[in-house]
């Protein structure tokens, strides 16, 4: 493999579209590339066409029909932004990558499709120039009809728990809340979900049956079962829904 090189007219580039999520603190971004099965550093190696760049990870999009996938959005020396999917840039990372036949990024990076719960790839076509307005994401009969935007909840601690994570191979640590409740005009009853058990809410140190009040995104994501855990850090009971980056954090 070739040393990093300046020159960096071969990329292929493919820039965001539009608007994209950004890290809220050094937690949140170390919490996405836990979840990404990347390590925690600062600067990534991508691989194209022999060649190999230093990037920076400045973001990420979501997509799908419960918004669960992620494409990140990285930033190359001339401060050019593209797009990749986690689990490719995280191929690169292997000493390994490339020493085949090298794919194009631009055919396996970034999903075409954002409605669609897998991963797909590029179509490259242009989006509308038309204002995008603001949906409410529409479940099944008898579901809940939940908010795309960041909202305001209160909920109670119900139990700690651990999850397996497909990303990195490994158990992650989760809270499981209950009593969520979405603060609104109408409020909307949740009942349980869950949440990464992140440095921002470890610093809370908190117990089962403390009351907390927070902002976040809430997305239809059903808890995946741990491996191998001991019984105090099961879950028996489904957990349909998921927070997402909870900010603005009050205990009591």
């Amino acid at each position: 493999m070739a040393s990093v090189s300046p020159k960096l007219c071969s990329i292929s580039y493919l820039p965001p579209k539009g608007d994209y999520e950004i890290f809220v603190d050094e937690s949140h971004y170390a919490e996405k590339l836990k979840e990404w099965g990347l390590s925690s550093k600062k600067q990534f190696l991508y691989k194209e066409k022999n060649l190999q760049y230093l990037v920076t990870i400045r973001g990420y999009e979501v997509y799908g029909k419960n918004e669960v996938f992620n494409t990140i959005i990285i930033e190359f020396q001339d401060g050019n932004l593209s797009c990749i999917h986690p689990a490719y840039l995280k191929e690169m990372q292997a000493s390994s990558f490339g020493k085949g036949i090298f794919t194009d990024a631009a055919d396996t990076s970034i999903p075409s499709d954002q409605n669609s719960d897998q991963p797909m790839k590029s179509s490259k076509e242009e989006k509308s120039n038309e204002p995008v307005k603001k949906k409410e994401k529409k479940e099944k009969p008898g579901q809940l009809t939940l908010p795309e935007e960041k909202v305001h909840f209160s909920a109670i601690v119900k139990q700690f728990a651990l999850s397996w994570n497909n990303f990195n191979e490994e158990n992650d640590e989760v809270i499981v809340l209950e009593k969520v409740i979405i603060q609104q005009d109408e409020p909307i009853e949740v009942g349980l979900a869950w949440c990464s058990h992140s440095k921002t809410l470890k610093k809370f140190e908190l117990t089962p049956g403390d009351g907390l009040e927070f902002d976040g995104k809430i997305v239809k994501k059903k808890l995946p079962k741990g491996k191998d855990v001991e019984e105090e850090f099961i879950v028996d009971v489904p957990v349909l829904y998921k927070i997402n980056n909870p900010s603005k954090i009050k205990k009591g």
